[in-house]
């Protein structure tokens, strides 16, 4: 399949919001052929201790919230900031887990497209100590931090997906 930065969409946008939103659409590609398939108890697996597929998908769309916030010059939020302490909790379903993603990708997408392009040398800190970048380091940022994600999720969804087998097919020799 060709990836989405290749099949020539979303010329009206400018290349930097573009990249973004292709790797987006990557990423939740990449969920729908690895993640998807998963059941519960597979969502929250780790394999030789990695983190679960459920953990990088719930950071993804968490980390992207956070990122886009300070894009839009805000601090986060009481809430955002309690979330994220919760990222690698066990609780939940698969369903719940897929469907947070979902929309945290559509809003994320809605978010970036919003950012004005003249905005982007504007100055931004990031967390309590005010790390200084700029709105377009923030963008760039979004990518690369969700495929970087992106790639330990689909990482963890072969290696867990190749233990499914493996129980199958060794519960069909008796």
């Amino acid at each position: 399949m060709v990836e989405p930065w290749l099949r020539g969409t979303m010329t009206e946008v400018e290349p930097v919001r573009r990249a973004v939103l292709h790797a987006l659409e990557l990423a939740a590609e990449d969920a729908e052929r690895w993640a998807a398939p998963l059941n519960d108890a597979a969502m929250f697996q780790r394999p030789a201790g990695l983190p679960p597929v459920a953990f990088q998908l719930r950071h993804m769309a968490r980390s992207l919230d956070r990122l886009l916030t300070y894009a839009e010059g805000q601090q986060l939020s009481e809430e955002q900031s309690r979330v994220l302490a919760w990222e690698m909790d066990e609780t939940g379903t698969a369903s719940e887990v897929l469907t947070e993603f979902r929309k945290g990708v559509v809003l994320a997408m809605e978010r970036v497209r919003a950012i004005a392009p003249e905005s982007f040398s504007e100055a931004r800190g990031v967390g309590r100590k005010m790390l200084r970048t700029t709105v377009a380091g923030l963008l760039i940022h979004c990518a690369e931090h969700t495929q970087r994600h992106s790639g330990q999720m689909v990482t963890t969804a072969k290696v867990v997906h190749s233990l499914l087998h493996k129980q199958d097919a060794d519960s069909l020799r008796g």
